[in-house]
C-alpha cells in the first residue's frame, strides 16, 4: 500500500478524487478497465481509495510517452 491511508469510499468520492463520471465508471468496469468495487451489505458497494489510487497512477504512466 502506498503512504495514504487506506479506506473504502462511495462512487461520488470516487468521482470526485478522479473527476470521472458516472456514467464513464461504469463503462470501464464493463470494459474491465476498472478496479470492481466492494459489495458491503445489500446493494452497498464500495471502491478501495488504494486500489483507485493505483489505477490512476497506471493509466496516467500509460498515458506519458518514455
Amino acid at each position: 500500500m502506498s503512504g495514504f491511508h487506506d479506506r473504502y469510499i462511495a462512487r461520488p468520492e470516487v468521482e470526485e478524487v478522479l473527476g470521472l463520471s458516472r456514467s464513464t465508471i461504469y463503462k470501464l468496469l464493463a470494459d474491465n478497465d476498472f478496479p470492481p468495487p466492494t459489495r458491503l451489505i445489500g446493494r452497498s458497494v464500495r471502491w478501495r481509495l488504494s486500489e483507485i489510487m493505483i489505477w490512476a497512477d497506471n493509466k496516467r504512466k500509460a498515458q506519458t510517452p518514455d
